[in-house]
């Protein structure tokens, strides 16, 4: 079979059903559990999971079965099941979950979470490259292949519905699924990005995470700023001088004890992405006239500062009222979130003792403080891609992408999952991809695709997924 033919296939089934069926997933408001307290009671994530079962039975996909494990006290994982052609040997395993993110504030006019929209290349939508489109991806690369009479590895297509929850019961659910899913050979993340719209992507490495939310307290209650102010100690001044202990303010590094050096190969690919992309790396994303990116000068040290180096960002407060409503009042108490992006290579549950430890000991006036909320998920390192499947995407980065070959980088992300599918399954091959890429905007306002590169990437994986089942 030529690959071509599963292309041609791709094409006729694309705008028909694949940009259909995914707008229909936009539509669903279903947000994932931790924004959604109604989660386990509103059906929405079972109105999401039944939108994406009945386009893929409009595909008619032979050899299809659905399972769904949903424990009591758990949320539902979704698993199909395509059995393999004969003499095939290889189990393939492709991931996607169908949680979306918060709706938040932005959207352009025109634009809104819950209404695709398309214009251009690019569709707009909450859930629509973060990622609803992977069910959609996987199911016409493998109905593609038995139209054109392919062969197929035993393909399996798993669906969270926790993932931006941080996948607190991924792990038990797969072991639930396990007779079902059997030992995977090679496992494909839908959940990643690309670098660029030009050129096929892997990832090479995530950041690990760590949250905690930092709570201050002094007096007991609101007082007048005039009568108690240098009497008794403001609680934001108080939090910023435990946040100094984590990162340094003037040069944003981290403290040395979450530090791991950079090794060999990971420089090499600063250097080398640096050289060929440039300033490209970094003015993507929009800054307000006249404000510096950090370490512009030296865009290799930028990028490891993005996929390697830890880095604090503050993503929320409590204690604060809005200006409006501001008086002049001293504040009993200052909430706000740490969210510390970690090296691939650190363990995450150490990271959050270490910064639990430093925003405890010793705090100024003896201020009352709680840290609490932890979430910690380690990152991840590719291993070393298996000849066949370098083999397979080479040919698809030259068959679909221009003649390019397939490129790796560096994600600053986190997908904690990915160590844990590493551990539950060591020998299996785990590549991260996908369509997050410039102006993709996933968890903020107007995330889109590129319904071009989309198209790609399923006829990328219809490649793949066909030379698994006969090589």
């Amino acid at each position: 079979m030529e690959s071509k033919d599963t292309a041609t296939i791709v094409d006729e089934h694309y705008d028909s059903w694949f940009v259909p069926g995914l707008s229909d997933f936009v539509r669903v408001p279903n947000l994932t559990m931790m924004a959604d307290n109604n989660f386990a009671t509103n059906g929405l994530i079972q109105q999401a999971m039944e939108c994406v079962d009945n386009y893929i039975n409009k595909l008619d996909v032979q050899g299809l079965k659905r399972h769904v494990f949903h424990p009591e006290g758990s949320n539902p994982l979704v698993v199909y099941v395509i059995d393999g052609s004969e003499g095939a040997t290889r189990n393939v395993m492709l991931y996607g979950h169908l949680d979306k993110q918060p709706w938040g504030a932005g959207w352009e006019e025109g634009l809104a979470p819950n209404d695709p929209q398309i214009r251009g290349d690019y569709m707009y939508g909450r859930g629509s490259s973060d990622d609803g489109y992977s069910a959609f991806a996987t199911m016409l690369a493998v109905k593609s292949i038995q139209l054109a009479g392919g062969k197929l590895p035993r393909v399996v297509l798993v669906l969270e519905t926790e993932e931006e929850s941080g996948s607190p019961n991924l792990i038990p659910l797969l072991n639930l699924a396990e007779d079902v899913i059997g030992k995977p050979d090679a496992c494909f993340c839908m959940d990643s990005g690309a670098l660029d719209y030009d050129q096929l992507w892997l990832t090479s490495s995530l950041r690990g995470v760590c949250n905690v939310d930092l709570t201050i307290e002094g007096g007991k209650v609101g007082y007048h700023s005039g009568e108690t102010g240098g009497i008794i100690p403001e609680t934001f001044r108080v939090a910023r001088a435990l946040l100094n202990r984590l990162d340094n303010c003037d040069t944003g590094r981290v403290t040395e004890d979450l530090q791991v050096p950079v090794p060999d190969f990971k420089q090499q690919e600063a250097d080398s992405l640096s050289e060929k992309y440039g300033d490209k790396l970094f003015k993507k994303y929009n800054l307000n006239e006249g404000v510096q990116y950090i370490n512009e000068d030296n865009i290799p040290e930028l990028y490891l500062n993005k996929v390697w180096r830890p880095n604090l960002s503050i993503t929320g407060a409590e204690g604060l009222p809005p200006i409006a409503a501001a008086g002049n009042v001293l504040r009993p108490k200052t909430t706000i979130r740490c969210s510390m992006r970690l090296c691939p290579a650190f363990d995450a549950h150490e990271a959050e003792k270490i910064i639990t430890n430093k925003l405890t000991t010793d705090v100024p006036y003896n201020a009352k403080v709680t840290v609490s909320g932890g979430h910690a998920g380690n990152g991840w390192c590719q291993k070393h891609l298996q000849e066949w499947l370098h083999n397979a995407l080479t040919e698809a980065g030259h068959k679909f992408f221009g003649g390019k070959d397939y490129g790796s980088f560096g994600e600053g992300g986190s997908i904690p999952f990915l160590n844990e599918l590493q551990k539950k399954y060591p020998d299996t091959q785990i590549v991260a991809m996908g369509l997050v890429g410039p102006g993709a905007n996933i968890h903020g306002p107007n995330e889109n695709i590129n319904l071009v590169y989309a198209k790609k990437l399923v006829k990328t994986l219809a490649h793949v997924i066909n030379q698994a089942g006969t090589v």
